[in-house]
């Protein structure tokens, strides 16, 4: 099977239809794994991809991927969460298309947001450490306690209640847009510079 054949694009409400599918394979992937998920209903995937929220990826009519992005404290932080490639396309490049895909397109909707993303996965970690993600603390995340509350249905819950919410089997890790920028001129600088230009 070609990776070229396989579509990577901004799901819409059309595609509502893959939405049972795509819950299925997150779940089946969880019980092969052994490890938590968040669960999500078919309300709020469909919802995800009625507000250009998520991403899909589509090999002619079928299901190859999934991934959505949620926005948390005023849209001063985004999560891309929900990664799942179907087993007929792993090792392909499918899931490095789709991170790629949701990561541009938070970047692109929210600028200044700090994304986050908690996994268990090492695949996902390399994925999230190519695209300039850093491990961080829990404390360095969104403290919405909405966020907090998609945890509810993971089987580790326990744990992240036990730990104060400090930790839990997940890696939290971070893109703080404010250090990827170009070298910061300092304010007084700035400052020096505008007086320079307005004479």
């Amino acid at each position: 099977m070609e990776q070229e054949d396989i579509q990577v694009l901004v799901a819409g409400p059309e595609h509502e239809t893959y939405v049972d599918t795509i819950l299925q394979t997150i779940a089946d992937a969880a019980k092969v794994r052994g490890t938590g998920i968040a669960k999500r209903t078919h309300e709020y995937l469909a919802t995800k991809m009625k507000e250009a929220k998520a991403v899909i990826a589509l090999k002619g009519d079928r299901f190859a991927g999934f991934s959505y992005i949620e926005t948390w404290g005023n849209k001063q932080y985004v999560t891309t969460s929900g990664l799942i490639v179907h087993p007929d396309f792993r090792g392909l490049g499918v899931a490095k298309k789709i991170k790629d895909m949701t990561f541009s397109l938070a970047r692109t909707r929210w600028p200044h947001a700090k994304i986050f993303s908690l996994t268990s996965g090492a695949a996902v970690m390399k994925m999230n450490t190519e695209l300039g993600y850093q491990p961080v603390t829990f404390a360095d995340l969104t403290d919405d306690e909405a966020f907090w509350r998609g945890c509810e249905g993971c089987v580790n819950v326990d744990v992240l209640h036990r730990t104060g919410r400090k930790y839990c089997i997940c890696t939290a890790m971070l893109y703080d847009p404010e250090e990827h920028l170009p070298a910061k001129i300092p304010e007084d600088v700035i400052e020096r510079i505008k007086k320079l230009d307005a004479m």
